[in-house]
């Protein structure tokens, strides 16, 4: 069966980019006759972050519309028709030549057109953020002509999604914002690495967050609580893991608060599961959510989370108090004194990180990955 993936590049270290490069691994070496293709449009001659393994293909088509970031919006406009067209045509091209069984499109600008390709594949759908994120929730607005256009936008985009064979949903809290949708299929997405044989003692005083320093992830929300914590427990430290247009927006933050010596941001790492394991908390403080997978990777470390519930991934992951802590979603105090709390009482530390390195098992490549064969087979099987 031939399997090709979209998405505009491999070159980031974000989510995206490394499970869909984890599944296609894991597909192409322990699915027997299985043949795995990822293209990319912007990869701009870089190796990619996460190293794909020698059975899986990775074709580039050199369109590069969005990179590089640093091009001005004018130029971007302007040169977009024209790229638009040479991305349509050279993803068209490679498809025809690949004779794809099942394309899986991440649904970026190629679902306008992929619908109507006469190439042979089936075409799926892979959502990897919350249905706000794409904008095609319907849009108020005090001028008219521009609400209709964004409706207009909006409409498109879902009679687009309603078209393909399958739209697969992360979780069943993120599916419920598409009720014009029939074809929806829930599968979480898998641990990106293999299972973890070490597991954090929770009994070094350090707390991680990790995650892009964007707007969404709401480490600001973070730095405000550790500043109560590190009132109360000045020999503990937070690492902060990512990289993003706020680190100096945090570190400002970080210096006017006082906590240069306790709050820390750091740039990531590529076995980021070594950090989880030297810590003994993992704090989730997003606004939002597509999945929520630094989630599943702290609790397969056997680390206790506190989390603000937040749309979409934590309230599907973590049972409140048994293998996670729950936050109202902006209650920064409140997030300060669950970490605390957790701080003070190490054996309750422990019960919920066992609880949570036994809740991580269902999210194994091995157990994922059997569903998204079984519906690749039914799929081709129906056809």
């Amino acid at each position: 069966m031939k399997i090709v993936y979209y998405l505009p590049s491999l070159v980031a270290s974000g989510g995206i980019e490394r499970i869909i490069a984890f599944k296609a691994n894991y597909f192409a070496e322990h699915f027997e006759n299985y043949d795995i293709t990822i293209i990319t449009s912007e990869q701009m001659g870089e190796k990619p972050y996460f190293e794909l393994y020698p059975k899986v293909k990775h074709i580039d088509i050199d369109v590069p519309i969005d990179r590089p970031y640093s091009q001005s919006k004018l130029k971007k406009y302007l040169a977009y028709p024209y790229r638009y067209y040479l991305f349509k045509k050279r993803l068209s091209k490679t498809l025809k030549m690949l004779g794809a069984d099942i394309f899986i499109s991440t649904m970026r600008r190629e679902l306008n057109f992929i619908n109507d390709l006469k190439d042979g594949s089936i075409k799926i759908g892979e959502f990897h953020v919350t249905r706000s994120a794409y904008g095609s929730e319907t849009i108020q607005s005090r001028n008219l002509i521009a609400k209709k256009i964004k409706n207009y936008l909006a409409n498109r985009f879902v009679n687009n999604l309603s078209r393909l064979r399958k739209v697969v949903i992360l979780t069943h809290e993120g599916s419920l914002e598409w009720p014009e949708l029939h074809n929806i299929e829930i599968i979480p997405n898998p641990l990106p690495t293999l299972v973890i044989n070490k597991r954090s003692n929770c009994l070094g005083k350090e707390v991680i967050a990790v995650g892009r320093y964007s707007p969404e992830k709401g480490f600001d929300r973070l730095i405000s609580a550790w500043k109560k914590v590190a009132e109360r427990y000045s020999d503990w430290i937070l690492n902060i893991y990512g990289e993003g247009g706020l680190k100096k927006s945090y570190q400002k933050q970080i210096d006017e608060l006082g906590l240069n010596e306790s709050c820390f941001l750091k740039e990531p790492v590529k076995n980021i599961y070594d950090k989880y394991i030297e810590s003994s908390i993992f704090v989730l403080s997003s606004h939002y959510e597509g999945f929520g997978m630094v989630i599943i990777e702290a609790m397969s470390c056997g680390l206790p989370v506190v989390s603000f519930s937040c749309p979409y991934g934590p309230r599907d992951m973590i049972e409140n108090g048994i293998n996670g802590i729950l936050v109202k979603n902006g209650d920064s105090e409140e997030l300060a004194n669950q970490i605390c709390f957790l701080i003070e009482n190490p054996q309750m530390r422990k019960n919920v990180a066992d609880q949570a390195y036994i809740s991580s098992g269902k999210y194994h490549i091995e157990s994922i990955a059997e569903r998204w064969k079984n519906l690749f087979e039914t799929i081709i099987k129906n056809n």
